[in-house]
Protein backbone atom coordinates (compact mmCIF):
# COMPACT_ATOMS: atom_id res chain seq x y z
CA UNK A 1 0.00 0.00 0.00
CA UNK A 2 1.35 4.04 -0.56
CA UNK A 3 -0.36 5.20 1.93
CA UNK A 4 -2.53 7.64 -0.30
CA UNK A 5 -6.12 7.93 0.19
CA UNK A 6 -8.79 8.59 -2.42
CA UNK A 7 -10.60 11.44 -0.98
CA UNK A 8 -9.77 15.02 -2.13
CA UNK A 9 -8.72 17.24 -0.02
CA UNK A 10 -11.02 20.09 0.53
CA UNK A 11 -9.73 23.83 0.92
CA UNK A 12 -9.76 25.37 4.32
CA UNK A 13 -9.60 28.94 5.37
CA UNK A 14 -9.62 30.80 8.74
CA UNK A 15 -13.14 33.05 9.87
CA UNK A 16 -11.70 36.14 10.20
CA UNK A 17 -14.35 36.98 13.12
CA UNK A 18 -13.93 34.05 15.18
CA UNK A 19 -10.52 32.75 13.97
CA UNK A 20 -12.10 28.92 13.52
CA UNK A 21 -10.91 27.30 9.92
CA UNK A 22 -13.39 26.05 8.33
CA UNK A 23 -13.84 24.67 4.97
CA UNK A 24 -13.53 27.26 1.86
CA UNK A 25 -17.13 26.17 1.19
CA UNK A 26 -18.88 27.12 4.22
CA UNK A 27 -17.52 30.54 4.49
CA UNK A 28 -18.28 33.90 3.12
CA UNK A 29 -15.67 35.62 1.00
CA UNK A 30 -15.32 39.23 1.46
CA UNK A 31 -13.72 41.70 -1.20
CA UNK A 32 -12.83 45.81 -1.14
CA UNK A 33 -14.70 47.52 -3.16
CA UNK A 34 -14.47 51.56 -3.08
CA UNK A 35 -14.30 51.53 0.24
CA UNK A 36 -16.54 48.74 1.41
CA UNK A 37 -16.85 45.52 2.07
CA UNK A 38 -18.37 43.58 -0.34
CA UNK A 39 -19.73 39.88 -0.15
CA UNK A 40 -18.87 37.30 -2.69
CA UNK A 41 -20.70 34.25 -2.14
CA UNK A 42 -19.60 33.09 -5.54
CA UNK A 43 -15.42 33.69 -5.40
CA UNK A 44 -15.01 35.55 -8.72
CA UNK A 45 -14.74 39.23 -7.76
CA UNK A 46 -10.73 40.40 -8.04
CA UNK A 47 -8.93 41.19 -5.53
CA UNK A 48 -7.66 40.34 -1.93
CA UNK A 49 -10.30 38.17 0.06
CA UNK A 50 -11.12 37.62 3.39
CA UNK A 51 -13.16 34.81 5.04
CA UNK A 52 -16.14 34.74 7.90
CA UNK A 53 -18.48 32.60 8.49
CA UNK A 54 -22.00 33.89 7.36
CA UNK A 55 -23.40 34.47 11.02
CA UNK A 56 -24.06 37.41 12.40
CA UNK A 57 -21.87 36.87 15.47
CA UNK A 58 -18.84 36.29 13.78
CA UNK A 59 -19.55 39.46 11.63
CA UNK A 60 -19.99 41.38 15.22
CA UNK A 61 -16.33 40.08 15.94
CA UNK A 62 -14.50 41.00 12.80
CA UNK A 63 -15.97 44.26 12.67
CA UNK A 64 -14.84 44.84 16.54
CA UNK A 65 -11.44 43.48 16.16
CA UNK A 66 -11.40 45.96 12.76
CA UNK A 67 -10.09 42.67 11.11
CA UNK A 68 -11.53 43.27 7.43
CA UNK A 69 -9.09 46.43 7.08
CA UNK A 70 -6.09 44.44 8.21
CA UNK A 71 -7.16 40.95 6.65
CA UNK A 72 -8.13 43.00 3.18
CA UNK A 73 -4.97 45.71 3.68
CA UNK A 74 -6.59 48.34 3.36
CA UNK A 75 -5.54 51.50 4.75
CA UNK A 76 -8.62 53.28 5.70
CA UNK A 77 -11.95 51.61 8.06
CA UNK A 78 -13.96 49.62 5.70
CA UNK A 79 -18.07 50.40 5.61
CA UNK A 80 -19.60 47.32 6.71
CA UNK A 81 -23.41 47.63 5.92
CA UNK A 82 -23.84 45.74 3.01
CA UNK A 83 -22.47 42.55 3.98
CA UNK A 84 -24.52 42.88 7.44
CA UNK A 85 -27.40 43.28 5.19
CA UNK A 86 -26.58 40.31 3.17
CA UNK A 87 -25.42 37.94 6.24
CA UNK A 88 -28.62 38.92 7.55
CA UNK A 89 -30.50 38.11 4.94
CA UNK A 90 -28.66 35.02 4.09
CA UNK A 91 -29.93 33.78 8.20
CA UNK A 92 -33.88 34.33 7.08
Amino acid sequence: MSGRTHARACPERTCVGCRERAAKSDLLRIVAVEGACAPDPRGTLPGRGAYVHPASVCLDLAVRRRAFSRALRAQEALDTAVLREYVEQAAT
